[in-house]
């Protein structure tokens, strides 16, 4: 055993991507570059997958040449499993990667003194001439259980590990799952040996395939610890990432967007904002695809791309249904607005996961609805459902998508507060319906339980749905209660012809009132005149005194005149003596 160098010391700490983001950031950075890694796992976990993608990687994207050497399929039989993944393996053939196919025959029988360093002095000129900086050894325990003697296979590990670290090649061991594996409990000790060891398992709960992979150890650098599911998909494996606070930016938007319901936006605050995670809950028919829907009109009527994910039903169905509320989304069908039906039973919720960010990306979403994300937690998922819709809605909050949820309420909580994915708790806005049943009928209610960042109406409006879309009443109280359905059409109406009589009886006094103050005007009227009749005599009587004195005076004056203007009675009055 030879001593590591100080560069080989360094060298740990250094990391080389994988070209798997979720393992990236699960082990902050990548692969310790120069050192040996051991895949771990199950037949069928991924092992051989994970290591060729990562050599891949390597090639295209870093510019690292790699070899890849296979104890137990045949390279032909990898390069044809691979086709799939679409990696155009041929053209990296040429240049910088190479497979050694190093199947022991079946009929080898161990005599003697067996090594690997034949193949070790060949893999060292193929090192050379192609410049390699990566190596896989897909399932090393294949050749290492033809040898019998424990010490036999430590000393053909250790020959192995020794020539990696002197060609400090960033390597990767897959190896067989010790469970039930008589050989590959006797090679646990490569677990002590490596730089990294990560650990591949699949099961089956409820039915479903889970797959998750967990990082034991890597020398030199902080990772973590737990357990992160992944799939296999159509480009690759695929690891669940989470955003830490160095990488989870986001631009936060004071924009508001429509719900689609007028009245709904007024009980917003002017609506959902741009790029919040909005939750819908309520029990079955409680319309919470109609809300889903009346929002994807409103965005594809602004000119945004719309994705509509459902669960329970076919697209074509959902956009038939909701013609008959008036929520016309046949216009924008392959256009603005992509329908996309899955079944929960279809995958786990990993999967689930992988196919709507990759349909959102490819579509350029805008919006997305999930119609019910309650789904994700049916068939062996209620363990991870709650971890995948955290990460979808980290994930949309990154890409600045505005997402609806929509979601059975849990009867199991109080009240039914809360969903059965507990998703209520990182919505930005959550609405709930529920029904109300109440004198024989069974009417919908509608009410906001918080909205972030917005002042919102905490009142319960009845949800009311028909031809001409969607409404929202407004709140009647009676007797300390809501009223909705007929009881509010009841009372409605009884207040309605209420308000008529009592307009009626105002208009009734208000025509009494003008026809009195009408009498009353005319007697002042009439009294008016009088007084102008009498005031009237009065100077009449005085302007005829005056004029009767005025004529006594004249006939006076005249009558003086006539006598010569002497007074023949020589100034005396006829009767003084």
């Amino acid at each position: 055993m030879s001593f590591l160098t100080a560069s080989a010391l360094s060298s740990v700490s250094v990391r080389s991507s994988t070209g798997i983001v979720g393992l990236d950031e699960i082990m902050r950075g990548g692969l310790p570059r120069g050192r040996t890694t051991l895949l771990e796992g199950g037949a069928g976990c991924g092992k051989t997958v994970l290591a060729l993608q990562t050599l891949v990687h390597s090639a295209r994207e870093l510019s690292e040449p790699g070899i890849f050497v296979a104890f137990e399929e045949s390279s032909t039989r990898i390069l044809a499993n691979a086709a799939s993944f679409g990696w155009d393996l041929a053209s990296l053939q040429s240049k910088n990667l190479f497979f050694l196919d190093a199947q022991p025959s079946p009929e080898l029988l161990v005599s003697g003194d067996f090594d690997l360093s034949g193949m070790l002095a060949g893999l060292d000129a193929r090192v050379k001439s192609l410049g390699a900086k990566r190596i896989v050894f897909d399932a090393l325990d294949i050749i290492l259980s033809l040898l019998s003697d424990d010490l036999v296979r430590r000393r053909e590990v250790n020959r192995i590990h020794e020539w990696l670290l002197a060609r400090e090649l960033t390597a990767m061991i897959t190896l067989k799952s010790s469970d039930g594996l008589k050989v590959a409990r006797q090679l646990d000790f490569l677990q002590f040996m490596v730089d990294c060891a990560i650990v591949l398992k699949s099961d089956v709960v409820q039915g479903t395939s889970q797959r998750s992979l967990r990082v034991i150890k890597c020398r030199g650098s902080s990772f973590d610890e737990n357990e992160a599911p992944f799939v296999i998909g159509a480009q690759g494996i695929e690891v669940a990432s989470t955003f830490s606070h160095s990488n989870y930016e986001i631009v936060v938007s004071d924009e508001r967007v429509s719900s689609g319901v007028e009245r709904l936006d007024s009980m917003l605050g002017g609506g959902y904002f741009r790029g919040a995670s909005v939750l819908i809950t309520g029990s079955p028919g409680t319309a919470k695809t109609t809300l889903s829907g009346a929002f994807a009109q409103a965005a594809c009527e602004r000119g945004e791309r719309t994705l509509f994910v459902t669960f329970d039903s076919h697209g074509d169905e959902i956009v038939r249904n909701l013609a008959s509320v008036d929520i016309q989304l046949k216009p924008f069908v392959g256009n603005l607005l992509q329908m996309h039906s899955a079944r929960a039973i279809g995958g786990n919720a990993e999967i689930h996961l992988m196919r709507i960010k990759h349909l959102a990306e490819e579509f350029g979403a805008r919006c997305l609805i999930v119609d019910p994300i309650s789904a994700l937690a049916k068939s062996g998922n209620a363990d991870l459902s709650h971890s995948v819709i955290e990460r979808l809605v980290d994930w949309s909050k990154k890409k600045g998508i505005t997402l609806i949820c929509t979601s059975l309420v849990d009867h199991t909580l109080f009240q039914g507060e809360g969903s059965p994915v507990q998703i209520s708790t990182i919505a930005d806005t959550w609405i709930k319906l529920n029904y109300v049943v109440h004198a024989g009928e069974r009417n919908r209610g509608l009410s906001i339980i918080k909205s972030r960042g917005t002042e919102h109406s905490n009142q319960v409006r009845e949800l009311v749905l028909s031809k001409d879309g969607i409404s929202l009443t407004d709140v009647y109280h009676a007797g300390g209660e809501v009223l909705m359905g007929s009881m509010r059409f009841e009372k409605e109406r009884a207040n309605m012809l209420a308000q008529r009589r009592r307009e009626a009886d105002n208009e009734q006094v208000r025509i009494e009132i003008d026809a009195a103050v009408l009498e009353l005007e005319m007697k002042l009227l009439v009294i008016q005149r009088e007084i102008a009749l009498k005031r009237a005599e009065k100077l009449n009587r005085a302007l005829y005194a005056e004029a009767q004195a005025e004529d006594e005076a004249f006939a006076d004056a005249m009558l003086w005149q006539r006598r010569g203007g002497n007074d023949e009675s020589g100034g005396k009055d006829d009767n003084e003596p």
